[in-house]
């Protein structure tokens, strides 16, 4: 246990900011999961609007410093190539 009033304070935040970050991860996921289920259903027109979903989350989470954001640019780049991949197939 914290032996001070700071430490108890820094507790208190982690706590606080570790529960943020999770929510933020776990949306992140969620709206990804959607991507990629659009993408092997065909559907160039919900891929679109998923991946526009997906990269806007991804820019939050990078500002917001729950991801870094070059793992963001990196996931980002990744979809595109490969919602361009399936226009090219549709």
């Amino acid at each position: 246990m914290p032996t001070s009033k700071s430490a108890e304070k820094r507790m208190c935040q982690a706590v606080v900011r570790t529960t943020r970050n999770r929510a933020v991860r776990s949306r992140l996921r969620t709206y990804m999961n959607a991507f990629d289920k659009a993408l092997l259903s065909g559907d160039v027109a919900k891929a679109e609007t998923q991946f526009r979903t997906v990269e806007s989350e991804l820019d939050t989470a990078a500002k917001k410093g729950v991801i870094p954001a070059s793992r963001a640019s990196r996931k980002t780049s990744r979809m595109a190539a490969r919602l361009n991949a399936l226009r090219v197939q549709a």
